[in-house]
């Protein structure tokens, strides 16, 4: 199995994420690069995945407009969700051929690596037959929708380590009615763990879970370039954090 790459983004808006995305599962397909998991900090954005329904936005678009929160229709599968600051957001662009073409197994790998990384913490976390994602109790605390394109996954999850939680009432998660988001902080207080912490977590339990042979991190700016992209004009450089070794 291929080595998995991991890389900190910094501050990505949600087109150019998409861009680099498709890019690189282009290059995946081809062979000139392995499998990479992604992590942007994204400005606040709501997405719908291919699975939206009407009536899933709360808010009505001129209220959405007042607040600059963009609404991206995109090829992933599921409903709307959110993302922005405090929430661990990572993009997943792997071959699955490697991996016998079974999509509902890798979904369920990265459901396993999101609550191997949330039980560490202490927390009791859970999945929910026939329904993708992550639980704590009758709240959810993570979201998973996945696309794929000649066999390579991107898009990927999200993680609510410390958002803000009331941008969830802005729609039904994932399109469903009556559900609430949790986070890691809303359940652990002062002891949830930093986003950096968290990320470096998450990742070592995906690259596990897929069977990769090892786990590096890569800078953000070797990302852009082996997707044949300019970063984004607003990004920050970001280097390997510390405790990660660059590609």
């Amino acid at each position: 199995m291929s080595a998995l790459t991991a890389c900190h983004l910094g501050s990505t808006p949600y087109r150019e994420s998409l861009a680099l995305q498709e890019s690189l599962v282009r290059a995946r397909a081809a062979g000139r690069t392995g499998d990479w998991l992604l992590f942007p900090d994204h400005p606040p954005v709501l997405t719908v995945g291919r699975g939206g329904r009407p009536g899933s936005l709360r808010a009505a678009p001129d209220v959405l407009a007042r607040m600059g929160l963009e609404v991206f229709e995109v090829a992933r599968g599921g409903d709307v969700t959110w993302h922005g600051p405090g929430q661990l957001v990572g993009y997943t662009i792997c071959d699955l051929t490697e991996r016998g073409r079974d999509l509902r197994r890798f979904l369920r790998d990265l459901e396993s690596a999101l609550v191997a990384a949330i039980e560490s913490y202490g927390v009791q976390a859970h999945t929910v037959p026939g329904r993708t994602g992550v639980w704590v109790g009758e709240r959810k605390l993570a979201s998973i929708g996945i696309a794929v394109r000649s066999w390579v996954s991107y898009h990927g999850f999200a993680l609510n380590v410390a958002p803000d939680l009331e941008f969830f009432d802005l729609i039904h998660p994932c399109g469903l009615r009556g559900v609430r988001m949790t986070s890691l902080a809303a359940l652990m207080g002062s002891g949830a763990p930093p986003l950096a912490e968290a990320r470096r977590r998450v990742a070592a339990g995906v690259a596990e879970r897929l069977g990769c042979r090892s786990l590096v991190w890569a800078r953000a700016e070797d990302a852009w370039a082996t997707a044949g992209l300019a970063a984004p004009p607003a990004r920050l450089p970001v280097a390997a954090e510390a405790g990660e070794s660059a590609a």
